[in-house]
């Protein structure tokens, strides 16, 4: 069952069009890896999967249900926009963190300012609160950060302040997943501990999409591989098949750059 369903989107900027016609859709619980080089489209597709950008043209549907379609203006109000976002998780290149939080404090805060528009909210004040803060403890023990729950982000290294981006992604539980280049700001040695609980997150059938440089990784986790080049879908399929064994003359070109492992 396909729980993401992208149609016929398109964004520009000025006379720049950075997606043209993209269209493709992802299954529950499987982790597609989306490669291709700078200016290929990537992060902007996120993005307006994520609904920081406003696409020009197309439909996005989750579940089943659409829930943008640039024709239908009555889809893009803040309101609404703000209601979409909760079906995506985002974890950027940059961590993002707010650095006056601690670490708890940056996983719960989305959650509690949500909770504070419940209507039982000021009667059950304590008990939500409590609620959210032992979640947010358990999102941080499974990045194995439990240690680091009280520390600021400017005392702790790049790789624990990504793991606590992806912690942060994971309290709102979107249905799907999304990571713009997770490692691109890290040091090589940090590199592995983030890769590992992503591969992590794969193992337990989390739904993601990956925009990742690491050819090797998005070969041996992903489910599926999507090639952009120039705002387009050149390519996608198993995600070996498209590394090791890519069909489009443009794919094989930006693998050639990748020393295959």
């Amino acid at each position: 069952m396909a729980i993401l369903e992208v149609n016929n989107l398109e964004k520009h900027f000025g006379s720049t069009r950075v997606l043209e016609d993209i269209s493709f859709d992802l299954e529950q619980g499987k982790a597609l890896a989306i490669i291709g080089s700078s200016g290929s489209g990537k992060t902007t597709l996120l993005r307006c999967l994520n609904f920081l950008e406003t696409p020009d043209q197309g439909t996005i549907s989750v579940g089943g249900n659409v829930i943008f379609d640039a024709a239908n203006r009555r889809s893009q109000t803040d309101a609404e926009i703000r209601k979409k976002r909760l079906h995506f998780g985002m974890v950027f290149q940059s961590f993002n963190l707010f650095p006056q939080y601690t670490a708890l404090k940056n996983v719960t805060l989305a959650k509690e300012l949500l909770a504070r528009e419940r209507p039982d909210f000021k009667a059950n004040k304590k008990a939500i609160l409590e609620e959210i803060q032992q979640e947010g403890l358990e999102l941080l023990t499974k990045m194995g950060l439990e240690q680091r729950a009280s520390h600021y982000p400017s005392q702790l290294s790049g790789g624990q302040q990504q793991r606590v981006a992806i912690a942060r992604a994971l309290a709102l539980k979107p249905d799907i997943l999304c990571f713009d280049e997770p490692t691109s700001a890290l040091d090589p040695e940090l590199t592995g501990e983030v890769l590992r609980v992503i591969r992590g997150l794969v193992e337990q059938k989390t739904t993601m999409i990956i925009v990742t440089h690491e050819m090797a990784f998005a070969r041996d986790v992903a489910d599926e591989v999507m090639f952009m080049d120039g705002g387009l879908i050149v390519e996608r399929g198993p995600a070996r098949q498209v590394i090791e064994n890519p069909q489009e003359e443009r794919t094989r070109q930006f693998l050639a750059g990748y020393t295959q492992e």
